[in-house]
């Protein structure tokens, strides 16, 4: 069922670039069935990205329990009673530093999907910014071969540069609770991220598809503008906003938040020994401590500052490609050297 929907979507495409202009019976009639595989595909990928979602819950609920017996474990060393130990006490909400966590946690999904969403939104912005550039040049007109190459690259490495908040964010966060509000706070945090990640991403997954459906719907109606039907109509514009938005929903998002909570759980639980060791530090070993959770906390601030880094203007990608080229002393004259400086310019 997973591989079904990338290949009905992929036959959809072609098929769109090899009849176009026909206006034949069969064209038509390939073009309504392939529309139709390609909505049952939606509905396929969105089924096994909920199962996905719940194989991650389950992984997450494990390291859970895994993480309750390496802090009894860590406890246990420092020569605390059973009555003391996590596992006999358990994650208290009533306790002030515990409830703060699990709001983090369950605030942690959505601020990483916010990541996740305009990340997405800039590498587009980038491609979109490239293909204006080499329609310029005359791609449409026959003049000049396409650059896949230059497109491809824009996303991969617009892809493994945004990569780094989003990294950031799952990886120090636990690290940060941990140290700010002792263990106990770290289960309670642990518990918000599972209950909410599990709930948001099994949203993400839904309402993206059924947004795109919804765009297939309106573009099978027969085109009729002034009826509010069919391509062309607001209902159709709608419905391709709907589709842009539910994109990254369902492909970015939605499928990032399962090893979020995995990743999110897997540190905490190697990191516990180590906050229930210096829980009770003091001196000159609480210094550093504290030292280590600011310079951890400057970390996620310049994340956040990053993730809310706004899509890049032509004027601003001309402006570095003419800096980068004075430096290479290469004449912009050619577009075939424009071409080469572009990504060169925009990772400056």
């Amino acid at each position: 069922m997973d591989s079904f929907g990338p290949i009905a979507d992929n036959a959809n495409g072609i098929g769109e670039m090899s009849w176009s202009g026909k206006t034949d019976k069969a064209t038509k009639e390939a073009q309504q069935i392939m529309a139709d595989l390609d909505a049952v595909g939606n509905t396929t990928k969105a089924i096994t990205k909920g199962v996905a979602i719940g194989s991650a819950v389950i992984a997450a609920v494990s390291l859970f329990g895994s993480f309750l017996v390496d802090v009894s474990r860590a406890q246990a060393s420092l020569g605390m009673s059973v009555a003391q130990q996590i596992q006999s006490i358990g994650i208290r909400v009533d306790v002030p530093q515990v409830f703060v966590g699990m709001l983090i946690g369950g605030a942690l999904p959505w601020l990483f999907s916010s990541f996740a969403i305009q990340a997405v939104a800039r590498a587009a912005s980038l491609i979109v910014l490239e293909v204006r550039r080499q329609f310029k040049l005359g791609v449409l007109d026959g003049k000049v071969k396409p650059d896949y190459a230059q497109a491809v690259e824009i996303s991969t490495t617009a892809a493994q540069k945004e990569l780094v908040s989003l990294a950031l964010l799952g990886i120090v966060t636990p690290i940060v609770v941990g140290l700010f509000l002792q263990v106990e706070a770290l289960g309670g945090f642990l518990a918000g991220i599972i209950v909410s990640g599990q709930l948001l991403a099994v949203f993400l997954n839904n309402s993206g598809g059924a947004w795109d459906n919804a765009k297939k719907l309106i573009e099978d109606e027969p085109k009729d503008p002034a009826r509010n039907l069919g391509k062309g109509s607001e209902r159709h514009k709608a419905g391709v906003v709907g589709d842009t938005v539910g994109d990254p929903f369902k492909d970015t998002a939605g499928p990032a938040l399962n090893p979020m909570i995995k990743v999110v759980n897997l540190v905490a639980v190697i990191i516990a020994p180590i906050v229930v060791k210096y829980s009770d530090a003091s001196g000159g070993t609480q210094i550093a401590v504290y030292a280590v959770g600011l310079a951890l906390l400057g970390l996620l601030a310049w994340a956040v500052m990053r993730s809310k880094a706004s899509a890049p203007s032509m004027a601003v990608l001309k402006w570095k490609r003419r800096r980068r080229v004075r430096r290479s002393n290469i004449s912009l004259k050619d577009p075939s050297e424009m071409a080469g400086l572009f990504l060169l310019g925009n990772s400056q």
